[in-house]
C-alpha cells in the first residue's frame, strides 16, 4: 500500500496527463511521460505513447457536455496507472521513481499552458491594460463609441 504521498503523487500524475493533452505541451509531456513509465524498454514505451495518444484521442472526441466525465475518468485512469507502477517497486525502488515523477511534473508545471476558444484572447502571464486621458482601454473591445451620450429622448442621425 503506497502512503498518503505517493497516492497524492499519483494523483497529481494522473491530473497532469489529463491537463496536457490537447495543449501545446502535450507533444513533450507525452514523450516524458511515456519514457517515464517505460522504464528503458522501448516496447513498453511504444505501448504507453499508445495509452497516451487514447487518451488525447478520448478527450479531444467528447462531446462538451460528456468532457468533464471523460477528463475525471482519465485521471481516473493515469492515476491509477501511476500506482500500479509504484506499488510493484521496492521502496527505494519506489522513492527514486517518485523523484523522477516530481521532476517531470515540475517541467510541465514551470511553463503556463494556455489557450483560448473561438473569438478569445489566451494570455501566459501578466497583462496590463490602462485608460488614461479619459480614453477607453481593453484587451479585447467589441463595438465601442467614445464621446458624451446623447440625451435621453433626443435622436441623432
Amino acid at each position: 500500500m503506497l502512503s498518503e504521498a505517493m497516492t497524492a503523487l499519483a494523483a497529481a500524475g494522473g491530473t497532469a496527463v489529463v491537463q496536457a493533452a490537447g495543449t501545446d505541451a502535450w507533444a513533450e509531456v507525452r514523450l516524458r511521460v511515456a519514457r517515464w513509465f517505460g522504464r528503458g524498454n522501448p516496447q513498453r514505451e511504444h505501448a504507453e505513447l499508445e495509452r497516451l495518444d487514447q487518451t488525447a484521442g478520448e478527450l479531444d472526441g467528447a462531446r462538451a457536455d460528456d468532457l468533464e466525465r471523460v477528463r475525471i475518468r482519465q485521471e481516473a485512469v493515469w492515476q491509477g496507472r501511476i500506482q500500479a507502477l509504484l506499488e510493484s517497486m521496492e521502496r527505494v525502488e519506489q522513492d527514486r521513481v517518485a523523484a523522477e515523477l516530481r521532476t517531470l511534473l515540475g517541467r510541465q508545471t514551470s511553463r503556463p499552458s494556455v489557450s483560448a476558444g473561438p473569438g478569445g484572447l489566451a494570455v501566459g502571464g501578466d497583462v496590463h491594460v490602462r485608460a488614461d486621458h479619459r480614453s477607453a482601454a481593453a484587451v479585447t473591445m467589441g463595438n465601442v463609441t467614445l464621446g458624451n451620450p446623447s440625451r435621453p429622448g433626443s435622436h441623432q442621425d
